[in-house]
Parts: C-alpha cells; structure tokens; sequence
C-alpha cells in the first residue's frame, strides 16, 4: 500500500500505482510520476478526489483512466444508451463471473435475437407493451422464449441495481405464445427389446457406455465428464457433480444445484462400469472416453457419431436422438413403480411436477386393489381412527 497504507504505492521507477474499490471490485492503476514524496502527495489527493466523485455518483473511469484495460468494463452507462449498446457492455462486465457455456448461450441470444429485436431502442424507452410486441412476433416455442427472456431479464435487473433503469418491465412476468397441443412430444423411450436389439449392435467398446446411459439417466454431457472418482463402490451410488458443454473447455459444475446429486448405481449400470474398467480404469480420470481417439469427449455431440449413430443403423430400431436414454430409464422406473420422488431425485430435478408433467402416462394407475391397505386399517378399527374435527367441536 502507500506511505500510510492508504492505496498509494510506487510501483516502479517511473510510477506510482493506486488502489480504490469501485463498483464491488478492487482497482488498481497507475500514474505516470516518479515516486518522490511530492509526487506521492499528488497521488494520493488523486485517489481522494476519485473516491468523492465515486461517492457521490460522477466517477467517469474512462475519463480518468483512457488507457486503462478496465475502462471499457467500467464505462457509464445512462438510460438514453441503446439496448444493443448497453448488452454488449453488460455481457462483458457479467462474463467473468459466469459458467463458460452461460456466455455462450448469452452471447448468441443477444447477437441472434435481442439486438435486432429491440437492439436500436433507447433503454428508457421500454416498457412492457413494447416486450409483449416484440416478442409475439418471435415464433418459436414458449421454452425457448422463457430462455430469452430470462437473459434479457438478468441484464435489466443489473440496470435496476446500477441506478441506470427506475424498475425492470420483466419483472415478475414473462412473454408466452399460446401454443397448440402436439399430437406427440420429444418423449419417446426405448422398449426393452429396442435396447437389446441396439446394445447387440454396438461394439464391444461401446456396449459399456450405452448400457450405462440406459439405466442412469444421466444427461450425455454428465456421461462424459464423468471420472473414476465420483464411482462408490461399497454405497453402489454415482456422484454427478459436472457436465462438458459444447462451450465450455473442461467440465463445469451441474446447470442446477438440484443436478448435483447422487444416482443409485443399479446392477445393470454396474455390470457396464466393471466392463468399462477394462478399457479406461487403470488411466484414472475420465471413465468413458472417445474410443476412436482414446481421448476425453470434446462434447456430447460426438457421441451421436462415434457411437450412437452406427449402433442404431446397424440395430435397424427407429431412429430417435441419444437423449432418449435418459427418457428411457425414467420410463423404466416409472413403469416398474419406483417412487416419482426418487426418480426425480436421481435425474436431477428439485422436485416431481417434472416428472408429472413429463412422464405422467408411465406412471401405474390406481390397480383394482387400491384403497385396500387404508380400509384393512381402519375401518370398523376405532382405536386407529383419527379424532373428527366434529367431535372436537362438541
């Protein structure tokens, strides 16, 4: 720090570096002055009057620093600035602190859709009427749109916080088409025979991990990040702590809090893994591999060639993506009975409406005996029977 431990330093020869927070960040510049003790002073009565015009909301960071890397980071913004201005900047101050396949998806949505959507408009000019017109012209399904809007959302919000926007006219609401019933959806697992026919077909180095993928559930980009590490052995549970986006460089951390989780590992599940052992256990690391090149999968993409591809050609099954194992062991264990919470629980969702909504119709309806266990229980048995709110009253 400085001479009193106030942010002012010499940094060099030929300058002198100050230190001010700014924003929640901490800044550090330097001043083209030799480190004498007169010019030390200046310093430090420069950094003074920066801390008052930040104070008191007039700071301009590139005005005082115009060679500074942060300059752009910290460039003022007011609600005059257009739209496609102020998310181009937002995005770049966000990007550090954001998952890589985040700003990916970010980027894309405000090049590809915000900007030319409302990307000329002044930012103190939108409003709410203006969202709902725009964005009924926007075709696409209502997932998509929610996506869209919960970029543009998050950047508002951060124009609310910075003082730039009063309140954010996405707040609490969001755009929605009304859709038309689809005759079917994207749900469309595999039959158990459909799974032999394809697991027949596979290579004897890919059989491993489409068994596994059958009877986890894991999402592909799960699958792939997937290291000897997370396997427990002696509780028989799978820990799935990371997925490899397209976008992302190394495994990150699980899209949701609820994706962190642990996936009971079934006979069949374990019986792929101990095969799979032969193959990629003694490297450590990764467990499933790409078996062309032997090295860990760039993304989940190259799945659908490598593996998935041939053996569905090769099985003569009805084409349907790689996704659809996942779909396939949640209708297996829904058929078979297993509780909606725990499914839930072990692909990854918060909670079961999920599941409801999902996969409702492979869930057992009520069989000829229900309600049998309940009046086995308590009829014409008083001493079991709940006190009547009724009876209370008297």
């Amino acid at each position: 720090m400085g001479r009193d431990g106030g942010g002012v330093r010499a940094a060099s020869a030929s300058s002198i570096e100050i230190t001010f927070q700014y924003q929640g960040v901490r800044c550090r510049e330097r001043i083209a002055l030799k480190p004498t003790a007169a010019n030390l002073k200046k310093a430090e009565q420069h950094k003074a009057a920066i801390e008052y015009s930040i104070a008191n909301g007039t700071f301009d960071y590139a005005a005082t620093f115009p060679k500074s890397k942060r300059a752009l980071t910290f460039r003022r913004t007011d609600a005059s600035q257009t739209i496609g201005d102020y998310l181009t900047e937002w995005l770049e101050r966000k990007t550090p602190t954001l998952k890589s396949s985040t700003v990916a998806f970010y980027a894309t949505t405000i090049r590809a859709i915000l900007k030319p959507m409302f990307g000329d408009l002044p930012l103190n000019e939108l409003s709410k009427k203006i969202i709902r017109e725009k964005m009924s012209t926007y075709q696409v399904v209502n997932k998509t749109l929610m996506n869209v809007q919960s970029c543009f959302r998050s950047a508002l919000n951060d124009a609310v916080e910075d003082e730039i926007l009063e309140s954010n006219p996405l707040s609490g609401w969001a755009y929605k088409n009304r859709e038309q019933l689809k005759e079917e959806d994207d749900v469309d697992p595999f039959t158990r025979e459909e799974q032999l026919a394809i697991l027949a077909a596979a290579r004897g180095d890919t059989w491993p991990q489409l068994q596994f993928s059958f009877w986890t559930g894991l999402r592909p980009s799960e699958l792939i990040a997937l290291e000897w590490g997370d396997i427990d052995w002696i509780a028989g549970e799978i820990r799935v702590v990371r997925a490899k986006t397209r976008a992302a460089k190394e495994p990150e951390s699980t899209k949701t809090l609820a994706g962190r989780r642990t996936v009971k590992l079934l006979a069949p599940a374990r019986e792929a893994l101990l095969k799979q052992k032969e193959l990629t256990f003694l490297a450590g690391g990764r467990v499933f591999l790409n078996t062309i090149t032997g090295e860990p999968w760039k993304h989940a993409g190259y799945i659908y060639r490598v593996i998935w591809m041939p053996a569905m050609k090769k099985s003569g099954v009805r084409w349907r993506r790689p996704y659809q194992s996942r779909h396939t062991y949640a209708s297996m264990m829904l058929s078979a009975g297993e509780n909606p919470m725990w499914v839930a629980k072990q692909l990854g969702h918060k909670d079961w409406t999920m599941i409801a909504k999902v996969y409702g119709r492979w869930m057992p309806s009520a069989d000829v005996g229900a309600g049998g266990r309940a009046e086995a229980l308590f009829a014409g048995n008083a001493s079991v029977m709940t006190t009547s709110p009724l009876d209370d009253a008297v």
